[in-house]
């Protein structure tokens, strides 16, 4: 569009950011997300320079803000760390969930958690399958990649199921699923762990398959505005 109208990207996210910050600014953060995903091994400005090259007109420092603001920053450690598991401060647990066979529900939760990019803003999904069923037993939204986000999923689940002991609750081997609050919680109604190998994102594919048609043939087809507008109807969704 840019190119048949003859204006440069950069006057064109300039007059964006002008007349509508609150999407430029989920644009550039989403640019961000992405480029950051894909790049893991850059730093913050590499990063700047490929979000400069796509015509945002932004400096380092503002970059740097956004990736420590959305966790982008420690992700990228904690994917390096955990490939060592001696250098790993929480316990490490092997994979359960690959050797089973699934007859009937709460034997394997699947959990995970994805960003959502609305019109207007981030917002954070902490997701609960039961993987016999593939159904959503427990959810929750926040704007941050603390622990009590995941775990108020959790929470969600087991008051809707009240699994009993022997449950495998599968997860990756992120920090807010290996902490000793969320590990504690699940050893408490006598759950066993499970967690993905380093780099096989596969050996989680239920909770992968169930995030990309949520947001295909939900999110992005209704367009939701703000965290508000999106929380509201995610009643309806599960």
């Amino acid at each position: 569009m840019c190119e048949l109208t003859a204006v440069s990207r950069a006057s064109f996210y300039r007059d964006w950011e002008q007349k509508v910050p609150s999407e430029a600014e989920t644009a550039l953060r989403d640019a961000v997300q992405r480029i950051a995903l894909a790049h893991r091994d850059h730093g913050y400005r590499r990063i700047t320079s490929l979000v400069q090259r796509a015509g945002f007109v932004v400096g380092a420092e503002k970059i740097r803000r956004i990736l420590k603001t959305d966790n982008l920053l420690a992700v990228r450690r904690r994917k390096f760390v955990v490939t060592t598991d001696s250098n790993h401060r929480f316990r490490v647990h092997p994979n359960l969930a690959e050797s089973m066979e699934l007859t009937v529900v709460n034997q394997l939760w699947v959990a995970d958690i994805t960003y959502i990019r609305l019109q207007r803003e981030f917002v954070f999904l902490a997701i609960v399958l039961d993987a016999f069923s593939r159904k959503a037993i427990g959810w929750e939204l926040g704007r941050g990649l603390e622990t009590k986000l995941p775990l108020a999923a959790l929470e969600s689940a087991i008051a809707s199921r009240h699994p009993q002991p022997g449950l495998v609750h599968h997860s990756d081997r992120g920090t807010q699923y290996a902490s000793n609050e969320y590990v504690q919680r699940l050893e408490a109604c006598g759950a066993h762990l499970s967690m993905s190998r380093p780099a096989r994102p596969w050996e989680n594919g239920k909770c992968e398959s169930f995030i990309k048609t949520l947001k295909r043939e939900e999110i992005d087809a209704r367009g939701y505005a703000s965290f508000a507008e999106f929380a509201a109807a995610c009643g309806g969704i599960y």
